[in-house]
């Protein structure tokens, strides 16, 4: 028997079992019962991806051990078999490299064994691969292309290891009870959470490799509607400079200020740029519709210039790769966001979207903050029978606990700034 055959749907976190052979054989029979009680025939798929419990919830840790468990059987017996690359594939073709597909996915619970076999992309093929996608974070269009076929590619060692390293950072967190709001940095992905459930969930745009995002807590404290930019130091000297020695009229066409510490106006023509003499200027965007904070920004006391805000460049939100900020969270749907956030202060999504439309600057103290959390997990499950995996973006993986004692940037852990 191939080593993939056994699929890892898991059953609910209260249903344990025994890590011996005979926990194993209760498992497999306990899968079975799973497959004939939640099976939807008509798509030959398991489980749906979407969930209104959060990643923090009572049942990760139970649920996330199971998982664990299942791995580890898994790979000692080999994993799951490799798809090889190619042409791409979907609906209605017929490839030899299906043969290879069908049983990967049925080696992850994606696609179940009776759902046919052979070299056809067939419906419950298709179905399979888009459970198969959300679960990854990957583009749900039911087409094998090439960031699919990488991610079935992972071998099944590296998940166990992720769900061991993830299982650690949702532990030290446990399930927060107050609401709050939780950025996923490898997910570039956004939960806001009340009474225990999920109220929305946001895309996001968060740092680059080189320029990561903050891990840490906080809560939000203000919200600045049509807000300035004061530009980072970092980004002057990175960005800002280089743009202006190709073209002179940046700063005036995206409606930047320079000040100097004496707080005057200085006009761009007197900065020498080609030195780093532009650094000791204080830079401001005007409020509009060119900002790079877009129309709000949601402010949190934190050491690092970071904060979570609209954008004018909003195509980004469309994009599979969406670690392309310089450390700042962008949110899509903002104005849903901003009036959870400030529900309690007498705003409502009309009044926010008024505010945003009058143009003026207007600065609003939070009444009942919700905390925020930045976190870093690339592997969770929460007991409905779903694993998900994100890709290591930022190589904390690797690091293990090593990671985990990063002085004020602890991943998965609170650390109030």
């Amino acid at each position: 028997m191939l080593a993939g055959a056994a699929s890892l749907s898991l059953m609910c976190a209260g249903e344990a079992i025994a890590q011996d052979a005979g926990g194993i054989a209760a498992f497999q029979k306990l899968k079975q019962s799973e497959w004939a009680d939640n099976f939807d025939s008509g798509t030959r798929s398991v489980r749906p991806v979407r969930t209104s419990v959060p990643i923090l919830s009572p049942t990760t840790v139970p649920a996330m051990e199971q998982a664990i468990f299942v791995y580890q059987d898994l790979v000692s017996r080999g994993g799951w078999n490799t798809v090889p690359s190619g042409q791409a594939l979907k609906l209605g073709m017929r490839h030899p490299n299906i043969v290879a597909l069908r049983r990967r996915l049925v080696a992850s619970g994606d696609l179940r064994e009776t759902a046919g076999a052979g070299d056809a992309f067939d419906s419950y093929v298709q179905a399979a691969i888009v459970r198969f996608q959300e679960r990854h974070g990957l583009p749900a269009d039911g087409v094998v292309g090439k960031g699919t076929v990488q991610a079935l590619n992972v071998p099944a060692d590296v998940r166990l290891n992720q769900l061991v390293v993830n299982l650690e950072r949702i532990r030290t967190m446990g399930a927060p009870e107050n609401r709050y709001i939780l950025v996923n940095v490898p997910g570039a992905r956004i939960e806001v959470i009340e009474a225990g459930r999920v109220v929305s969930r946001h895309t996001a745009v968060v740092g680059k490799v080189d320029r990561q995002t903050p891990l840490l807590s906080s809560n939000i404290r203000e919200i600045n509607f049509n807000p300035f930019w004061t530009v980072p130091k970092s980004i002057i000297e990175r960005d800002l400079i280089p743009k202006m020695q190709k073209n002179p009229d940046y700063l005036k066409e995206s409606r930047i200020r320079i000040y100097t510490p004496q707080g005057d106006e200085l006009a761009p023509e007197f900065v020498n740029w080609n030195t780093n003499e532009a650094a000791d200027y204080m830079f401001r965007q005007d409020p509009g519709d060119q900002n790079s904070l877009g129309s709000v920004r949601m402010n949190f006391d934190n050491p690092h210039q970071v904060f979570l805000h609209d954008t004018p460049s909003k195509t980004l939100f469309g994009s599979d790769y969406r670690f392309e900020s310089s450390g700042c969270v962008r949110v899509h749907n903002v104005r849903e966001i901003v009036s959870w956030i400030l529900r309690d202060t007498g705003y409502n999504r009309a009044s926010v979207d008024r505010a945003i439309r009058s143009g003026e600057r207007i600065d609003v103290d939070v009444v009942n903050p919700p905390d925020l959390y930045t976190v870093y997990f690339t592997a969770w499950t929460t007991g409905d029978g779903v694993i998900h995996f994100r890709d290591d973006i930022y190589n904390y993986d690797s690091q293990g606990a090593v990671a985990l004692n990063q002085p004020d940037e602890l991943i998965g852990s609170p650390v109030t700034q």
